[in-house]
């Protein structure tokens, strides 16, 4: 018996078995094709990976490999950055050997720090690979070589130093274990790091507003804060200011979370932005801010800071019986004694501010290992340390590393001194405040060239050129539109006494003018730019607790332009006597808490001997 198919063929009319085996032999046909499609790809991919081989072992790029797993057919922009690991770490062995016979601030001038044919070859590598990652069409960058961006810094200051003591950042100043760190990093070349980095920032970048900000003495902190009181003015943050409307988080005791406006009510629920003076302790910082919190900071050459603090702090005990900064530094073993009120001032300030012992001597044998542990205590701290010197960059850095836009860090210099206040000095005295403020000296040397690494990594030394030209350019267009005199001006010529900046010590504080013929709308945004520190704390302070406002006098007390040099004793007495009104404060909440732990002890022992008592 047939089977029924056979049977089905055999019964069908000639023309339909005839077509039925067309069929067949079509399909067959169609597979032997893809078949044969698969196999002149495989054969084609074959051929371009030899050839890519051949070309890696001309180029020097033998150990770029990018990976590519299961779940991604093409790869992306980690397998892109972990292919430049094995590659960068072959660079940094020579880097090194190169590192420890030149200075940092020499390897900032050298030529072709970025422009080398090798980047510009994995550039172009780069670049194709994340056109797959992403299938976007990324035009090919040229790069020709240049010098590494390094702002010239001669006479920058006004100090009248030479120029490698604006920026003297000497490795043999560096401790042992800080040199060691630095040098066997292993950091893949900076530029295409930079590259690489904007290609994914810009796709998953979000503007962070949870930010510690320390504000150091004389770094031109003032303006970094106004920056920041701008933004998260405009965008409704709530700040933690210092609680009964001081201007400051109660320096220079050590910071406590109770000295901030809104923890004893719980009136607060949420922190952004802390930004006010305090002596940092991270402890106590991190009861109130968030764990995604930003933390950064800002130094300056310890040889310009040492002279401005003289000139501003000149009543202080340490300063006040001396004719000039030689004069404390040749006596500074007679004339400061550290346990005095506000001498602080006056020895390794920057790491008082951090929360670190400043009474350290040049001569002192575990100076290096304090220097170690100041400097590896702020790295795990903050994510960023800017530099003064290099303000505009520093700005640029921040941009990019809070993921803002360029308007967001525009701004004009705000507590500044006048130059006939300015001081210069000569190359000797700078070794004499190098060697008197020899811990803030070390943490400044790591810090600087650390800077750098950051600008590489997140920004690129081109990239950074373009945008520090963009920040500059908005900032004289801004002074154009706000400032009547287009620049700052002398206190006695302020007009509106509420921009006029709080006069201290023998410095003359400039400030500035509103351009009358402004509309209303550029107007608030120009006055907020030029608001100095203490009315815009008032002001915020003000906003925040609307209902506690009243109840605290007025921050600063402004003083008529003819009276601000013949009261300046007065205004001093004032502020000293503001002080030890801080610090009688602190010690009575500190009693007060003492005495209440006092208390709730001796309750609880009384209780539990009732309940002895009480027991059958």
């Amino acid at each position: 018996m047939l089977s029924p198919p056979r049977r089905w063929t055999r019964d069908q009319p000639l023309s339909s078995v005839t077509s039925c085996v067309r069929r067949g032999l079509c399909c067959r046909r169609h597979s032997l094709w893809i078949v044969l499609i698969l196999l002149v790809v495989s054969i084609a991919i074959q051929t371009f990976v030899a050839h890519q081989a051949r070309s890696d072992k001309l180029t020097g790029l033998q150990h770029l490999r990018f990976t590519v797993n299961k779940q991604h057919p093409f790869p992306n922009l980690q397998n892109v950055w972990e292919g430049f690991h094995s590659l960068s770490s072959l660079g940094v062995k020579q880097k090194a050997r190169s590192l420890q016979t030149e200075r940092p601030s020499d390897l900032h001038h050298q030529n072709g720090g970025y422009g080398k044919p090798s980047d510009d070859i994995l550039l172009r590598y780069v670049d194709k690979i994340v056109n797959l990652a992403t299938g976007s069409q990324m035009e090919e960058r040229k790069v020709s070589p240049g010098r590494l961006l390094l702002p010239k810094h001669g006479n920058k200051s006004g100090l009248g130093l030479p120029d490698s003591l604006v920026l003297h950042s000497t490795r043999k100043h560096l401790t042992a274990g800080t040199d060691k760190r630095l040098v066997n990093t292993p950091t893949p070349s900076s530029f295409l790091k930079a590259h690489i980095n904007s290609i994914h920032t810009n796709a998953t970048c979000h503007p962070k507003s949870h930010i510690v900000f320390l504000k150091t003495h004389k770094t031109a902190s003032s303006t970094i804060l106004n920056i920041l009181y701008r933004y998260g003015e405009s965008r409704n943050l709530t700040f933690a200011l210092p609680l009964n409307k001081h201007s400051q988080l109660f320096y220079p005791f050590f910071f406590a979370s109770h000295f901030v406006e809104g923890i004893s009510s719980r009136s607060v629920r949420e922190f952004h932005i802390m930004c006010n003076h305090m002596r940092f302790r991270k402890s106590e910082v991190a009861k109130l801010m968030p764990e995604d919190t930003f933390y950064f900071s800002i130094l300056r050459h310890p040889v310009a800071m040492m002279e401005s603090i003289f000139i501003y702090y000149k009543s202080i005990p340490a300063f006040r019986k001396t004719h000039s900064l030689d004069d404390f530094l040749d006596n500074s073993s007679k004339d400061y004694n550290s346990s005095v009120t506000n001498n602080h001032y006056a020895h390794n300030i920057l790491a008082f501010d951090f929360g670190f012992d400043n009474n350290i001597a040049f001569d002192a044998e575990d100076l290096e290992e304090k220097a170690s542990m100041a400097i590896a205590a702020i790295e795990r701290d903050f994510h960023i340390i800017l530099i003064s010197e290099y303000f505009d960059e520093s700005m640029i850095l921040l941009k990019h590393a809070l993921c803002w836009s360029l308007e967001d860090v525009v701004s004009f210099k705000l507590n500044s001194r006048s130059e006939q206040t300015r001081h210069q000095l000569l190359p000797n005295t700078a070794e004499k405040i190098e060697r008197w403020n020899a811990l803030d000296w070390r943490i400044y040397l790591h810090f600087n060239t650390t800077f750098w690494h950051k600008v590489n990594i997140l920004v690129g030394q081109e990239q950074m050129r373009r945008e520090v030209s963009q920040l500059r350019e908005r900032q004289v267009k801004l002074a154009n539109t706000c400032l009547k005199d287009g620049g700052a001006v002398d206190p006695s010529q302020i007009n509106d006494a509420g921009l006029k900046p709080f006069q201290y010590g023998a410095a003359v504080i400039q400030g500035y003018n509103l351009n009358p013929h402004i509309d209303r709308q550029t107007k608030t945004k120009c006055q907020r730019l030029i608001t100095p520190e203490l009315q815009y704390t008032d002001r915020l302070y003000t906003q925040q607790f609307p209902e506690l406002a009243p109840k605290h006098r007025q921050a600063t007390r402004m003083i008529p332009p003819q009276r601000q040099r013949s009261n300046r004793t007065a205004m001093m007495g004032m502020v000293w006597a503001r002080e030890a009104h801080h610090r009688q404060f602190i010690k009575r909440k500190f009693l007060n808490l003492k005495n209440q732990k006092a208390s709730t002890s001796a309750l609880s022992t009384h209780t539990e001997a009732n309940n002895k008592t009480s027991m059958p």
